[in-house]
C-alpha cells in the first residue's frame, strides 16, 4: 500500500514526538494539530504525561485541541485517573482549554486537594472554566479549603481561581479569615483584596495580610 504525502508527514511527527531535541518534538506537535488525524490522538495523550519541557506540553494540548472532543475527551477522562502526577495536571490543563462541561463530574474533592501541587493547581483552573452554572458556590467552598497551601505561585493560583468565580466567594472568604491557622486567614484576607481590586497585585496583598494577621496575634498593653 503506497503512503501518500500526509501519511509520510505524520509518520515523520510521530518519530518526531520521541526526538531528544526540544525543538524537534515542538516542532512535531505543531504539525500534528495541523493536520488532525483522529488516529493520534492516543499517542498525542499519551505524549503529554512524559514529556518533560512545558512549552512542548502546550502545543501538545493545542494539537488535543484541534482534534474533536468526541475522541479527545474520553481518553482525557482516563488521563485524569491515572496515578502519574504529571498525566493527571497536563489532561486537566487540556480539558480546561477544551471547555467541555461535559467533563465536569471528573473534577472531585481528591483532585481539587491532590497531594501533587501541579495537579491540584491544574484542577483548580479547570473547575473555574467546567463548573456548571449554580454549581460556583458549591465549588468556592470546596476550593476554600485550601487556603494556606503552599507558596507564593500556588496560592496565587488559588486566589485567582476563586476571584474567577465572583461574589459568589465572599461569604466562604469572610469564614477562612476567622481561621485558627495564621497562613489561612492571611491567604483568605489577600484574596479578598485580589477580588476588591484586581489590578493591585498579590504579593502587596499577601504581605498586607500577613502583617494584619501578625498584628491581631500582637499581645496588647497590659496584658
Amino acid at each position: 500500500m503506497t503512503m501518500t504525502r500526509q501519511d509520510t508527514d505524520a509518520a515523520r511527527a510521530l518519530h518526531g514526538l520521541e526526538d531528544g531535541r526540544a525543538s524537534v518534538r515542538l516542532r512535531a506537535a505543531l504539525a500534528l494539530g495541523t493536520a488532525p488525524d483522529p488516529r493520534h490522538v492516543g499517542t498525542l495523550v499519551e505524549r503529554c504525561a512524559i514529556e518533560p519541557e512545558f512549552f512542548v506540553r502546550d502545543m501538545l494540548t493545542w494539537a488535543l485541541t484541534r482534534h474533536p472532543v468526541s475522541l479527545t475527551l474520553p481518553e482525557l477522562l482516563r488521563e485524569v485517573r491515572s496515578r502519574r502526577a504529571q498525566a493527571r495536571s497536563q489532561a486537566l490543563h487540556t480539558l480546561s482549554k477544551i471547555g467541555d462541561r461535559q467533563a465536569w463530574p471528573t473534577i472531585t474533592p481528591e483532585l481539587l486537594s491532590d497531594a501533587d501541587t501541579e495537579v491540584a493547581r491544574s484542577a483548580w483552573r479547570a473547575a473555574v472554566v467546567l463548573v456548571p452554572q449554580g454549581e460556583e458556590s458549591s465549588l468556592a467552598t470546596a476550593l476554600a479549603t485550601q487556603l494556606g497551601r503552599g507558596e507564593r505561585d500556588t496560592q496565587l493560583s488559588l486566589s485567582q481561581a476563586l476571584v474567577a468565580l465572583g461574589e459568589v466567594i465572599v461569604p466562604v472568604l469572610r469564614a477562612a479569615t476567622t481561621a485558627e491557622d495564621p497562613r489561612v486567614r492571611a491567604h483568605a484576607q489577600a484574596t479578598q483584596r485580589l477580588l476588591r481590586d484586581p489590578d493591585a497585585g498579590f504579593e502587596p496583598a499577601i504581605e498586607e495580610a500577613k502583617r494584619c494577621v501578625a498584628l491581631s496575634e500582637a499581645p496588647r498593653d497590659g496584658q
